[in-house]
């Protein structure tokens, strides 16, 4: 028995002398462990950042077609190989000039891509020093994406920001449809993925002097677009407006008395369905803007878009019936599309009902804006792009310097607290919105004026010759009919008797550019 008590003793005094040993051991493990789950916590956050970017920028692309479809359904039969091509070519001409020079331009000092990563490579902003402070001008890293842009985080940056440079590159195509050559389009586009696009975009969201205003001049948060109402949609019918200004009127839209002629779309349902794909690829464009799906606002986004694009549609449908008799769907799909245009700016920072609001405005809006341009400043838009994109993008950023509710965006542009507009006690907000709108015009604008006329000097011209937009540009430019099998009918202008037009397809006196 004392052997065993012995024992005992002994296997007590082991178990004491182990049992801390043990503890401690496990103490660095449970620490370890601690810390492997935090990282793959954030490994799978940043997991889920690159695929709801990369997803959302997937849906961007399929608006092309959108774009394609409404474009072509806009106008006439006898063009609507030339239409749909130009849309479908604009994707890759732009994109390639994007590659090449563009991303680096707009990218290249964009700083640290927080959501994908922290990659902070792309950081040489070529900038002046006024006062003391910086303003951003444009970047200078990423050209062919090769050196620091090889990486995975710029990559996917990338992909998401090409797909809105080449929304705004496809607005010029129906502003200029069914008289533009197909040469001239391809060099322009060139332009616009380059340069035109870039710049602008740097100034806003590549860290440019635009999104410094707000910490160099005290302005609100700097000049803020959540989405693109300016960068995009406004930079889009900036170009609209000049070229088509330049290029002019189609034959026989205006007669001698200065009377206007209707010349419908040849395929309304085309249109319409365009405009759903559109509608539905807007989810991308807006909630997938904040290259996070781990943030939980994308919800307030994707419905603020929604409610946005259902009330200019509305709004549209009820100003056309009331003051024309008749609904008109090309109306409302320009409607629709106003109303996404307007709450792409400030679809993060405004509550439901000023959503509504939003795009119910810029329904009646687009209306208004369509009329105008066309009667009053005798520009002859086929598919309504600048008062869609160009007039309800300047709205989109407007009302956000209105309307912005302060429940979101603390530290946006490096300026501390959330966004907040004219209404919720923050006046300076709407004055950056406003130099944003104007700076957009004028060196948008710009810029347009000098690719259009170079793009001159290289291609011979901008329009086709008379004869050639009489028959119809699909077999003259493309090679090919849209409609091969189908009489065309339906794609002639409606004129009235002193229109100074010919209907042979004959000598004809040529329609001359505008400017």
């Amino acid at each position: 028995m004392a052997a065993d008590g012995k024992r005992a003793v002994g296997l007590g005094v082991l178990l004491m002398v182990l049992c801390p040993m043990a503890l401690t051991a496990q103490a660095i493990p449970a620490d370890s462990l601690a810390q492997a789950a935090n990282a793959a916590a954030t490994a799978n956050t940043v997991a889920i950042n690159f695929v709801w970017t990369l997803v959302a920028g997937f849906l961007v692309m399929f608006m092309q077609a959108g774009f394609a479809m409404v474009e072509t359904g806009f106008t006439r039969a006898k063009n609507a190989a030339h239409t749909m091509t130009m849309n479908f070519m604009v994707y890759g001409i732009a994109m390639l000039a994007y590659w090449a020079v563009g991303f680096a331009l707009q990218a290249g000092g964009v700083g640290a891509l927080g959501t994908l990563g922290g990659y902070d490579k792309l950081s040489h902003e070529v900038s002046l020093t006024i006062g003391g402070n910086q303003w951003g001008l444009f970047g200078g890293r990423g050209f062919f994406l090769t050196g620091v842009a090889y990486s995975a985080p710029v990559f996917a940056y990338f992909l998401f920001q090409m797909v809105f440079m080449d929304t705004a590159a496809t607005i010029p195509t129906g502003a200029l449809a069914e008289r533009w050559k197909f040469s001239a389009f391809v060099v322009f586009s060139l332009f616009v993925g380059a340069f035109i696009y870039p710049i602008y975009a740097n100034w806003t969201w590549g860290g440019g002097w635009l999104a410094m205003l707000g910490k160099n001049l005290g302005l609100g948060h700097g000049h803020v677009d959540f989405a693109g109402s300016s960068v995009v949609h406004m930079t889009g019918g900036v170009m609209a407006f000049v070229t088509a200004r330049l290029l002019g009127a189609r034959r026989g839209k205006y007669n001698a008395d200065g009377s206007v002629n209707a010349i419908p779309g040849h395929n309304i349902p085309m249109a319409l369905i365009g405009t759903f794909i559109l509608a539905f690829g807007w989810f991308g464009f807006n909630a997938g803007s904040t290259l996070a799906g781990s943030d939980l606002r994308i919800a307030v986004i994707a419905t603020n878009t929604m409610l946005a694009g259902a009330a200019g549609g509305i709004t549209a449908m009820l100003y056309m019936w009331s003051r024309y008799g008749k609904p008109d769907p090309s109306m409302l799909a320009n409607g629709t599309l106003a109303g996404l245009v307007a709450i792409t700016a400030p679809c993060a920072f405004v509550t439901a009902p000023s959503a509504v609001l939003i795009g119910g405005i810029a329904g009646v809006l687009v209306c208004l804006a369509v009329f105008f341009v066309e009667r009053n400043l005798r520009i002859d838009d086929p598919v309504g792009a600048i008062s869609v994109h160009g007039v309800n993008g300047l709205w989109g950023i407007l009302s956000l310097g209105l309307l912005a509710d302060g429940a979101y965006g603390d530290g946006w542009n490096g300026v501390s607290g959330p966004v907040r507009g004219l209404f919720y006690g923050d006046a300076s907000q709407l004055v950056a919105q406003i130099v944003g709108g104007v700076a957009n015009v004028i060196a948008v604008g710009a810029m347009a004026w000098a690719a259009y006329k170079v793009t001159a000097l290289v291609t011979g011209g901008h329009r086709v010759a008379a004869d050639v937009e009489e028959l119809g540009l699909d077999l003259p430019e493309m090679g090919a009919l849209g409609y091969p099998d189908t009489p065309e009918v339906a794609s002639a202008v409606i004129l009235s008797e002193s229109a100074a037009v010919s209907r042979s397809t004959g000598a004809l006196a040529p329609e001359p550019e505008a400017i």
